[in-house]
């Protein structure tokens, strides 16, 4: 949806004005308050004063769905299954590539816009007051509809008037703007506001990827605070020009907060009704290739008059019904639809994926390799696969993010980003699921160790000496690497022992001092820094003179013995001239 500047021209007003009414109805059948989250409840969430309505809108104030979240639960029990014509629990659940784009949206601009504080939660309000969740999650593997999604031309009849900004690029209309995709941006917008959500290296409205992205950053402009009820409202009217939108806007976000679930690509439920008094009519998924004719308006169909019932002035007398087709009560059967690639999947099959170890901070050398096939064992290309890390681990893909979404290759691959190992030690779960489909899912074990150090040298050759009872001159500074590279963050101990065949602890010689002030001869609890640098502290001497064993030893069995000598000055002879009777 794209910003416009202009009045907002609807048509409808009666039937905007009955769904105003249901929302306050539907509030005050539902206690206001404040929820179990502490967020304050849409029935109370008045709409700030200043935040009043702006002259512009992402949707250039096209018609949106009106149908308000039912009164139940969001959260089915679980012997609830969809019910034909996808009503029961798919009511309150959101298609899975659809749910998977707005909170992959939601955390990217967790980290590119950390002061918006966007929920996921306002962009399925908005995607399902729009489109009805990309018309009940028809979508391919990718995230693009599988058939376009268009509001009425913008032609100044009924609505606002826009003349064509993009060629029909998008809408495939040269004379008038349509509202365009699940997210419904006008091409005025799109051109500025449009992002690539799944990495395809293209912008297009059509994708719930890209569409949801780019609402989620229109949303967030103006550094607004959506956590923030004032800001909060001013970005849903930003969206589409209408307290009525944003009341139900409001209603939607604060139900899908309660608690939703995934259901199947392509089993969410139709909206019935639209703002501009039509039963379902727009946004109207089009058959590729086709375009609005220019100078027309889809209209929904009108509505059959009763027998005997005059016709409007130039209708030409009454209207007789004609006989049904088909016999009362039989059902009917709608087009078959061929399977999408999704549907076709059985299983997932491990590609080749090797063993999976890495060293705590380090990025995995290997990457997880997963392999979407028929029940005959083909290979299925275009499938989304979701690799989530599941478990208590602070091991992230690149990027931070602990679930990622990929689509397989023509070889029926999707190889999942590189993982970051985290700082927590031990075995990592990354399981591999079929977005849209329910098959078992696929864990792969990656395993996390403590950092290590193979090699130690001293930074420094100095002499360590010291007279009895004295403080060392130099510290000793040992650096850590592991094949080659610096060994940062390496955990470290340092002992002073009886001798090279005898490594423990001495209890005289050289030794090091607590916070109190206590002799101490082995520290623990050591790590470089992130050069690889250790230094320890100061060394100090007892009396016992001598030569004494320092051994510096890490994680990963590297080891440094240092000697340290202990000895008294040494005092010069008399001279001769000095000697007594001279």
């Amino acid at each position: 949806m794209a910003a416009q500047f202009g009045r907002r021209l609807r048509k409808g007003a009666a039937t905007t004005a009955v769904a105003a009414v249901a929302v306050a109805a539907l509030s005050a059948s539902q206690a206001p308050g404040v929820n179990d989250h502490g967020r304050q409840a849409a029935a109370d969430a008045t709409p700030s004063p200043e935040a009043s309505a702006s002259d512009g809108s992402a949707t250039g104030n096209s018609p949106y769905y009106t149908d308000l979240p039912p009164l139940k639960s969001p959260n089915p029990s679980p012997s609830t299954g969809p019910a034909p014509g996808g009503t029961g629990a798919t009511e309150a659940g959101i298609p899975a590539t659809v749910l998977d784009a707005y909170k992959k949206a939601e955390t990217t601009l967790r980290e590119a816009k950390p002061g918006c504080n966007l929920p996921w939660q306002l962009l399925a309000a908005i995607g399902r007051v729009e489109s009805g969740q990309a018309r009940g999650g028809r979508v391919d593997a990718e995230g693009t509809t599988i058939k376009p999604i268009l509001g009425p031309q913008l032609d100044g009849n009924g609505f606002a008037l826009i003349k064509d900004t993009d060629d029909g690029a998008y809408d495939g209309n040269s004379s008038y703007d349509q509202a365009v995709g699940p997210m419904q941006f006008i091409p005025s917008t799109w051109a500025w506001a449009g992002r690539d959500g799944n990495g395809d290296g293209k912008k297009d409205p059509n994708n719930i990827y890209d569409a949801a992205l780019a609402a989620g950053h229109y949303l967030c402009r103006n550094n607004w605070d959506l956590s923030q009820q004032g800001e909060l409202d001013r970005a849903i009217l930003s969206y589409n020009n209408s307290r009525d939108y944003l009341n139900l806007v409001m209603r939607w976000l604060e139900y899908y907060r309660k608690g939703t679930h995934e259901v199947p690509d392509g089993t969410g439920t139709l909206p019935d009704n639209r703002s501009d008094d039509g039963a379902g009519a727009s946004p109207t998924p089009t058959v590729p290739g086709t375009t609005t004719p220019a100078g027309s308006t889809p209209r929904p169909d009108p509505k059959p008059q009763k027998p005997g019932t005059p016709q409007k002035p130039g209708g030409g007398g009454t209207t007789t019904p004609k006989p049904p087709t088909t016999p009362p009560g039989t059902p009917s059967t709608p087009p078959a639809t061929p399977p999408t690639p999704t549907d076709t999947v059985d299983h997932l099959e491990d590609a080749g994926t090797a063993k999976l170890t890495a060293m705590a901070g380090d990025t995995f050398g290997r990457r997880i390799s997963t392999r979407a096939e028929t029940e005959a064992g083909k290979a299925v290309a275009k499938v989304r696969v979701r690799f989530t890390i599941v478990g208590d681990t602070d091991t992230t893909f690149t990027g931070g993010e602990d679930v990622a979404t990929v689509a397989t290759n023509s070889s029926g691959v999707a190889v999942a980003p590189a993982l970051q190992a985290g700082e927590k030690t031990g075995t990592v779960t990354v399981r591999a699921t079929v977005v849209g489909r329910a098959v078992p899912g696929l864990d792969y074990k990656a395993t996390v160790t403590e950092r290590a150090a193979d090699a130690l040298a001293r930074t420094g050759d100095a002499a360590l000496t010291c007279a009895p009872g004295g403080t060392f001159a130099n510290q000793v500074e040992v650096k850590a690497t592991y094949k080659g590279a610096v060994a940062d963050g390496v955990a470290a101990t340092a002992t002073l022992i009886k001798s090279a065949d005898d490594p423990t602890v001495t209890d005289k010689g050289p030794y090091f001092k607590d916070a109190d002030g206590k002799t101490v001869r082995t520290l623990t609890g050591l790590k470089t820094d992130a050069k690889g640098l250790l230094k320890l502290p100061e060394l100090y001497a007892d009396d016992t003179t001598g030569t004494f064993l320092l051994r510096v030893t890490t994680a990963g069995g590297a080891t440094l013995t240092v000697e340290l000598t202990v000895a008294a000055a040494e005092t010069s002879s008399p001279s001769p001239s000095a000697a007594p009777g001279a």
